[in-house]
């Protein structure tokens, strides 16, 4: 690969299904050299419910090309969004196309079924880099699962490079807490992931359905209930917890809680419970001779004061420190956006995306589909 420098900027809409992040990231593809301005655009509440039914229209897919009903027209819409919040970024930051090299275009993900070697993240590579004068890289987590991967999580080869920038304790666990929570275990070359189980989502879902209110902003409604343990063990007692890594998830793999289980802050408290201890639960799957010493929390729920309460008793009491993402001088918002800006590089330099160790992959793969714009 060539050692120039490459400016990129990365887009991430996630599995929370509450907007866009855009990031800037000037890397060769192995090093971070510098993060750059970031901006988040939220989703009109009408394109939320729109994605929302997208997931249900996307329950009919059997193959990677399919868009059912009303997905075609979805991925278009979703395309413009990402256009107009990458124009909206340059302007906001004095820049133009030309000070740009690549955009990571990650997409809207609407059905991830590993088992099946299936995930569909709708978003138009072409229609964004014609609109926007710069290349493009999308769409890349198909290539892993060619390989015998599950698709799932990119981002750990990015958390290994900006640990080594870290002087925190190692082995080092990030976890990413967005509508499903992941972790990296990063200690020296040794590099694993998998997604550990829900994360915001059936937190989400459920003050949704009972109170009419889109999340559980900093935890407050949490703060006022009471854990159901039963609750709490039914959930845990899933077969997923059992499996090792990897392993990933769809939203929809843990179904939400019934209306009639708990009153709205029980069940929120309850259901932040559950996020904790899945992510702790992960640690029976991690080598047993280095457990974490340091975790840095990422991604929406790190914002949950409950969860981040119980994530913080459950780590100390394994010995383990938790810190924010901020704590650790990362921007917790726009790591994932500036995944992909990172992940972009390297997939137009042909190095690895994934890894057997974080996806289950037959051996390191590079992914993504590369459109130029000219």
């Amino acid at each position: 690969m060539s050692d120039k420098l490459k400016t990129a900027i990365g887009l991430m809409s996630g599995t929370s299904m509450d907007g866009i992040d855009v990031a800037l990231v000037r890397t060769d593809g192995l090093h971070i050299v510098e993060y750059g301005a970031s901006l988040a655009v939220d989703y009109p509440a009408a394109m939320r419910k729109k994605i929302e039914a997208g997931l249900e229209d996307a329950k009919q897919i059997e193959g990677r090309g399919d868009r059912p009903a009303t997905l075609a027209q979805l991925a278009q819409e979703v395309t413009d969004l990402h256009i107009n919040a990458v124009n909206l970024f340059l302007q906001q930051n004095g820049l133009t196309s030309n000070h740009i090299d690549l955009i990571g275009f990650h997409g809207q993900t609407v059905l991830h079924r590993p088992e099946q070697a299936l995930t569909v993240q709708l978003g138009e590579g072409e229609r964004l880099a014609k609109a926007t004068g710069i290349d493009v890289v999308y769409d890349m987590r198909a290539n892993d699962m060619v390989a015998g991967g599950q698709g799932a999580p990119l981002v750990p080869v990015f958390h290994q490079a900006i640990a080594a920038n870290l002087d925190d304790e190692f082995p080092i666990c990030f976890v990413n807490i967005g509508g499903i929570s992941n972790i990296t275990y990063v200690n020296g070359d040794e590099l694993i992931a998998f997604d550990t189980g829900p994360g915001n989502t059936l937190i989400d879902q459920w003050v949704q359905t009972c109170g009419g209110i889109p999340y559980d902003q900093g935890g407050k409604i949490a703060s006022e209930g009471r854990i159901n343990h039963g609750i709490v063990d039914r959930y845990m007692a899933a077969e997923f917890f059992t499996k090792s890594g990897p392993k990933s998830l769809d939203r929809n793999d843990f179904p939400p809680l019934e209306m009639d289980a708990a009153e709205l802050s029980d069940g929120a408290r309850t259901l932040a419970r559950i996020t904790a201890t899945a992510i702790i639960r992960a640690t029976e799957h991690l080598p047993q001779t280095a457990p974490p010493k340091t975790w840095v929390s990422c991604g929406g729920g790190r914002l949950n004061s409950v969860v981040m309460g119980d994530l913080t008793a459950l780590a100390k009491a394994q010995g383990a420190t938790v810190l924010s993402a901020e704590e650790a001088n990362l921007e917790g918002d726009m790591l994932e956006a500036q995944a992909f800006a990172y992940l972009a590089v390297r997939s137009a330099a042909g190095l690895p995306l994934t890894f057997p160790t974080t996806t289950g992959c037959d051996e390191p793969v590079s992914g993504g589909v590369l459109v130029l714009a000219q």
